[in-house]
């Protein structure tokens, strides 16, 4: 712990002017400017020297066995300034999370009194506090914010809401959705949103869980992306033609398309079936999304980002077993198709500030835990996706002992009303909610990097995604093996929470490289039948010198992400067998450190050459995940291994290769030699933020890293 800061005393001159007063004032800049520099949110929001606010402080924590000490050192400095500290924390991978009162003084005495502060935020307020607002002064905050409001101009990105619907009256939506940009599936439905959930999911696919944020701030905000919306339903549970929800998707996509051909978009959908009995199997709807997806029948071979909502826990008296609830209730239609980005719901959300009803109910999940809400393909057949494929804000459910409730704005997010002469703000929940959290975070990484393909962004999304140490102790099993865990871990919550700042750079202590490549997996014999074709090699742009500079026990970690659509199997006959509904597979691997180029390519040879996922080959290193507990499951694959930075130095090449599908198992459709489009992401990181192995490779380049 560090010592303490001394005051420089104040005398005043003869001349009434403070003694040292240049000193002190030089002083007090720098305080000021070091609390800026850990403040990572806007600095309007920066609490004054008289108002204490609550206040995120982010913790740096090399491992998970430092935590307790790190959160007792914490406790300790806070008890010694006299600041109030929050029960409980999160943990993330380096990082801890703990929420404090403080004011600009007391931060910057923090600063001065702990070592391993990484960062500070001001804590959101809670949906409560702006729903608990009467109308009047909710709309003049609306107003507020909508004059500050605008999309970028030049943007050719657009975020569509395929849902019940949006009323863009909405102060808030007007600047933002154009009633060019409002369509239907059904004329006679008109495209205004009487039932409010489509109004709920713009809101957040807008503002993410920031509206009240950005409410609180000054500053003008322009959007990189502009919103659709498309009536698919009438009202949430409508259930006239559900055989043609797959029909109707389609024709949303296309109404979209139409008005806007030229623009890259993420597809938002949290409208699902009522039950999850497809147990993983393809049905009509996730078949048809796959296809969409892929470009399958489109003579432009377009590709679409899909993200849709993994559905909910129906049965609220289920909450009395939670997590079990959320084990025992299966993703729901369409949520189980292989190509879209399917959204969990995981929460932060355990503090009700409602006094009146935080003394009537407890939350039901704690920070860092999965949403009670929350589906999984827990209880699937091995052979179909890990889903969902992230996690994201969903909020939270209570009880008060007895009974549940989900009407706690507190434990919701803020979003809009479709009827703002009522009330402009309202709370949004469940997989919904993180559903439009992920297509926010798509529709920044398409206008980011506006010439990423899909599978990209996707890709980019999974790769940056952690888990945090609460879901990892909800999912673990005393007994099981660490692969036998993660395995649960990608069955509940997928690959856990994604991170826009880890997906759009690199760090100095971390390097990511992104390819997108195009290959023919197989091809046909000289007699009947076809065979395994391409295979593709990259050699990794590793600082080797840096790496082996790092003391011999340094350990490492290389990350792989593969990314590719599949075209599903034609007619719903067959679909019972994941070989027969893919049109192909892919997956990776990685050189081991002691053996040649040649060795590794027989070895991939030999894997791609089976029929089915197993790596007869070897995998050659110890992925932690590995093709037997569920990485080569669905079309995205993501694994990592950990070795010295002296065996990353040698294992400097990443192969892909084909697995089969019914291009290969039926010739007769004349697919075979059809070719795929993929996505490969690959990191290294070192634990050393000493050692730089970014900036070589960024010379060794002469430009930016681009995706």
């Amino acid at each position: 712990m560090r010592t303490k800061s001394v005051a420089i005393g104040m005398i005043d001159t003869p001349k009434d002017q403070p003694k040292n007063k240049p000193l002190v004032e030089s002083v007090e800049n720098l305080r000021i400017a070091l609390l800026h520099s850990f403040w990572n949110d806007d600095v309007g929001l920066i609490p004054s020297v008289d108002a204490p606010q609550a206040c995120e402080i982010w913790l740096r924590t090399p491992a998970k066995e430092y935590e307790a000490a790190s959160i007792a050192e914490f406790r300790d400095v806070c008890g010694a300034l006299d600041i109030p500290l929050r029960d409980g924390h999160i943990s993330f991978p380096e990082r801890i999370v703990v929420l404090i009162e403080a004011n600009a003084k007391q931060l910057a005495d923090l600063i001065s009194s702990i070592d391993n502060l990484a960062e500070f935020r001001r804590a959101k307020e809670t949906a409560d506090f702006w729903t608990g607002m009467d109308n009047a002064q909710q709309a003049e905050w609306a107003q507020n914010l909508a004059t500050r409001l605008s999309v970028d101009a030049g943007t050719k990105t657009s975020a569509c809401v395929i849902d019940t619907g949006a009323n863009n009256g909405h102060p808030l939506l007007a600047p933002l959705l154009a009633d060019a940009d409002c369509g239907s599936v059904d004329t006679e439905w008109g495209t205004s949103d009487e039932d409010g959930h489509g109004t709920s999911m713009c809101g957040n696919v807008a503002f993410g869980d920031n509206l009240g944020h950005w409410l609180q701030t000054d500053t003008a905000i322009s959007l990189p992306y502009k919103l659709e919306s498309i009536k698919l339903i009438p009202k949430s549970g409508h259930k006239e033609d559900q055989n043609l929800n797959g029909y109707r998707t389609s024709q949303a996509v296309a109404r979209a398309e139409i008005s806007n051909p030229d623009f890259t978009r993420a597809i938002c959908m949290a409208i699902t079936s009522t039950d999850g009995r497809d147990r993983g199997r393809p049905s009509s709807w996730s078949g048809m999304i796959d296809a969409l997806a892929a470009g399958v029948d489109d003579e432009n071979e377009s590709r679409r980002l899909f993200v849709l909502s993994a559905g909910n826990v129906r049965d609220a008296s289920d909450w009395a077993n939670y997590p079990t609830s959320n084990v025992t209730s299966d993703i729901h239609d369409p949520g189980q198709s292989w190509n879209a980005l399917t959204v969990g719901a995981v929460t932060f959300k355990d503090h009700i500030a409602n006094e009146d009803m935080a003394n009537i109910y407890t939350p039901i999940a704690t920070a860092g835990q999965l949403s009670p809400y929350s589906t999984t393909s827990m209880m699937w057949d091995s052979k179909w996706p890990n889903k969902p494929d992230i996690v994201l804000e969903g909020g939270n459910a209570a009880v008060d002992g007895t009974n549940f409730t989900t009407q706690l704005e507190d434990l919701s997010l803020l979003s809009l009303n479709h009827k703002p002469q009522l009330a402009n703000f309202t709370g949004n929940y469940a997989t919904s909610a993180a559903s439009a959290l992920a297509t926010e975070q798509a529709a920044r990484l398409h206008a980011q990097y506006p010439s990423a393909w899909p599978e990209t962004i996707r890709g980019l999304m999974v790769h940056s995604a952690q888990w945090t140490q609460q879901l990892r102790n909800q999912f673990s099993e005393p007994g099981n093996s660490q692969k036998a865990n993660r395995e649960r871990l990608l069955r509940a919550c997928g690959y856990g929470i994604p991170s826009m700042e880890r997906a759009i750079s690199s760090a100095t202590n971390s390097l990511t490289m992104v390819v997108e490549g195009e290959i023919q997996p197989f091809q046909e014999k000289e007699k009947n039948g076809f065979k395994a074709n391409d295979m593709h090699f990259y050699a990794l742009p590793w600082p080797k010198e840096a790496l082996n500079d790092l003391p011999l026990d340094t350990m490492v970690t290389i990350d792989v992400t593969l990314s590719y659509f599949i075209e599903p199997g034609p007619g719903e006959i067959g679909w019972r067998d994941k070989y027969r509904y893919r049109s192909h597979g892919l997956d990776f691997n990685l050189k081991k450190p002691t053996e040649s180029l040649d060795e590794f390519i027989t070895r991939l040879n030999k894997a791609a050459r089976e029929d089915d996922d197993t790596d007869y080959g070897g995998s050659g290193v110890d992925w932690q995940i590995g093709e037997k507990k569920g990485r080569t499951r669905g079309s995205i694959h993501r694994d990592w291994v950990e070795m010295t930075a002296a065996e990353a130095a040698e294992a400097g090449v990443v192969g892909v290769f084909p697995r089969s599908g019914w291009w290969k198992e039926r010739p007769y459709l004349g697919k075979g030699n059809s070719k795929a489009r993929y996505s490969l992401i690959i990191a290294i990181r070192t634990p050393n933020t000493d050692v730089d192995i970014y900036t070589p490779v960024a010379i060794a380049i002469k430009s930016p890293i681009q995706v």
